[in-house]
């Protein structure tokens, strides 16, 4: 895998063999695949996590040190890779940034007694002992977005558009149970595949459906893609759209969106104006002050991973904590930035 400061490369971590006198968790960040994108935001705040932990006197007197897994690839070869990685004693948890199909896989693949944190928003259903999720479920995440939207913004003819797997088929069943309750419908839906793909028929059938809104359940580049798409297509100016993974390195990465009509309900906002709470706004300091003023952006991603390795320090030193939850939130892009609508945290 590519070398990154701060990171062990697991390979180099099996031949050295295993350190009782440190606390290894393997960290699972996208480095290829769609989410690529955002693996920068996210090893910076990792790598700050692990330097404040090893700062305070580490886990119980042991420094922290993070071993790089690639979850940017297919969710079978993350996950046998991560699991023999553990049973050999590379890392004793994972802290987990990736797709919900790679999360279904380490969940099956790694032993029964593996500790796992998985961070973004997640599929919902069942999780096995062991695991602990920090973001929030399709309905958690979605809930109070839709409600908004249809109640003012008087989006009620919906079409729903995702990649063909676990998480964006669960928002669309999340999504769909919530507008039937506020008077909107589902006038459209298609799942694609990863990777880049004509967007002409997705395009077509806004069109044809008729659609006030669109709830976009595609990740990193090919939601980029796909909203460069939209725009060019010119449906941005008179189609809301919704996405549930959207944040600043997408925004930066299509140019940023001025029509007032480009909406995300990350968990966390890096340029939210006014919106970003004292925890964000002191992570935000530190960051900068470690990695400087080029530094990666404090993304909603980054902050879970953020959140995931102070999570896994307690979890070894044998503190049993649930993750921070954080609640509902909806954004507008306003050019590069996103401007938090607080209306929607008691909609």
């Amino acid at each position: 895998m590519p070398s990154q400061p701060g990171l062990l490369d697991p390979w180099e971590v099996l031949l050295t063999g295993p350190r009782p006198d440190v606390v290894r968790v393997g960290l699972a960040v996208p480095l290829s695949g769609p989410l690529a994108m955002t693996a920068p935001s996210a090893l910076d705040l990792a790598g700050l996590a692990a330097d404040e932990i090893n700062a305070a006197g580490g886990v119980a007197g042991r420094p922290v040190e993070l071993v790089g897994v690639d979850s940017g690839r297919a969710p079978e070869v993350v996950a046998a890779e991560a699991a023999a990685l553990h049973r050999a004693g590379a890392f004793e948890l994972l802290v987990g940034f990736h797709t919900s199909d790679v999360h279904r896989a380490l969940e099956r693949a790694l032993p029964p007694e593996a500790r796992y944190v998985f961070t973004p928003p997640h599929e919902g259903g069942a999780r096995r002992p062991g695991v602990v999720r920090i973001g929030q479920s399709p309905l958690e995440q979605h809930a109070a977005a839709l409600t908004w939207l249809v109640r003012h913004r008087r989006a009620r003819r919906w079409v729903l558009l995702g990649t063909d797997y676990v998480w964006p088929r669960a928002v669309h069943r999340a999504a769909r149970r919530v507008l039937a309750e506020v008077g909107g419908e589902v006038v459209g839906e298609a799942l694609v595949p990863f990777g880049p793909a004509d967007p002409g028929p997705l395009l077509d059938l806004v069109r044809r459906s008729r659609a006030d809104a669109v709830l976009l359940s595609l990740v990193g580049r090919d939601l980029v893609a796909f909203n460069r798409e939209f725009a060019r297509a010119g449906l941005d100016r008179r189609v809301v759209r919704l996405s549930g993974a959207l944040e600043e390195n997408g925004l930066y990465a299509l140019g940023g969106d001025a029509t007032g009509e480009l909406f995300a309900c990350m968990p966390s906002f890096a340029a939210a104006d006014g919106g970003a709470d004292e925890h964000q706004l002191a992570l935000e300091e530190r960051h900068s002050r470690r990695s400087g003023p080029g530094a990666p952006v404090v993304c909603a991603y980054a902050r879970g991973v953020y959140d995931g390795v102070r999570l896994a320090a307690a979890l070894a030193g044998g503190r049993a904590l649930r993750g921070r939850r954080s609640a509902p939130r909806l954004a507008r892009a306003d050019g590069l930035a996103f401007r938090e609508l607080t209306e929607t945290h008691c909609a």
